[in-house]
C-alpha cells in the first residue's frame, strides 16, 4: 500500500477517546499515512490534550473557534490533505482502525473508486447497546439507507457510515455544501451523479449512547431524508 492515505478525523468534545484513537490509528503502520486533526470548536479540553498529549500522534491540525459542523470539518480538513486517498475517521472508538487494510485493499488492488464499511455486512464484530433508542436509530439507518439506494441508483447496506474511501481527486468533480451530519446524504448524492458504484466491506463497530457523547440525534435523520431528496433533484 505505497500511496499515501490521508485520515481526516473531525473532533468536537471527545477528550475521553481522542488520544486512545489516534493509538490505535498509529499503530496501523502498514499504511502509508498523514493524520488530519479537525478540532470543531470544542468545549470539553478536547483541544489542550491534542496540543499537549498527542503532537507525536498527528500530522497535521486545525483548530477552529466555533462548532461549526461535522461536514464543515471535513472540508477544512480535504484542504489540507496531500494524499491520494482520503479515510474519514471519527474521533471516539465506534470505528476500530484494524478495519483500514480491509477498507483499502479493495481501492488499491481492485481498482475501485470509493469504499464504504458497513455495519450491516457479515463479517465484523460489532456490539450495541441494548437500548430501545438504539434500535430506533438502527431501524432508522436501514430506512435512510433503502431511501438513498433509491434515488442514488447504489444497492448499499449502510449509507450513513463514518468509514468512507475515496480518492482525493473526486472530490474535485463537485462542490460539499452541507456543514452538519447531512454531509453522508450529499457525498453519497454527488458521488452517484458521477456514475460511481460505491463498494463495500465488512467492518467493526461499537456503538455508544448519548450519555457516552453520541453525538447525532433523531432530527438529523429527518434532516438526512431532506438532503436526499435535495442533492439528487439539484446539481
Amino acid at each position: 500500500m505505497s500511496k499515501t492515505v490521508s485520515i481526516i478525523i473531525p473532533v468536537f468534545n471527545e477528550k475521553n477517546y481522542i488520544k486512545e484513537i489516534l493509538i490505535k490509528i498509529n499503530l496501523e503502520s502498514k499504511i502509508q499515512k498523514e493524520i488530519i486533526l479537525v478540532d470543531d470548536g470544542s468545549t470539553d479540553g478536547s483541544k489542550d490534550i491534542i496540543i499537549n498529549d498527542c503532537k507525536h500522534l498527528y500530522s497535521k491540525a486545525i483548530f477552529l473557534d466555533n462548532n461549526f459542523g461535522k461536514g464543515y470539518a471535513l472540508r477544512q480538513g480535504f484542504k489540507i490533505a496531500s494524499g491520494e486517498i482520503i479515510l474519514i475517521q471519527d474521533a471516539d472508538l465506534e470505528y476500530d482502525p484494524k478495519d483500514y487494510e480491509k477498507l483499502l485493499y479493495p481501492i488499491f488492488y481492485e481498482e475501485k473508486k470509493v469504499v464504504y464499511g458497513s455495519r450491516v455486512i457479515k463479517g465484523g464484530h460489532r456490539t450495541r447497546p441494548k437500548t430501545y433508542d438504539t434500535f430506533i436509530r438502527m431501524c432508522a439507518n436501514h430506512f435512510l439507507t433503502f431511501f438513498s439506494n433509491l434515488f442514488n441508483n447504489q444497492n448499499l447496506t449502510d449509507a450513513h457510515t463514518c468509514y468512507k474511501v475515496f480518492y482525493k481527486k473526486i472530490l474535485s468533480e463537485f462542490n460539499l455544501k452541507e456543514d452538519g451530519f447531512n454531509f453522508c446524504p450529499e457525498i453519497t448524492a454527488k458521488i452517484s451523479k458521477l456514475g460511481i458504484k460505491i463498494y463495500e466491506v465488512p467492518i467493526n463497530y461499537y456503538g455508544r449512547t448519548h450519555k457516552e457523547g453520541k453525538k447525532i440525534s433523531f432530527l438529523d435523520g429527518f434532516k438526512a431524508i431532506f438532503a436526499i431528496i435535495k442533492y439528487n433533484f439539484i446539481k
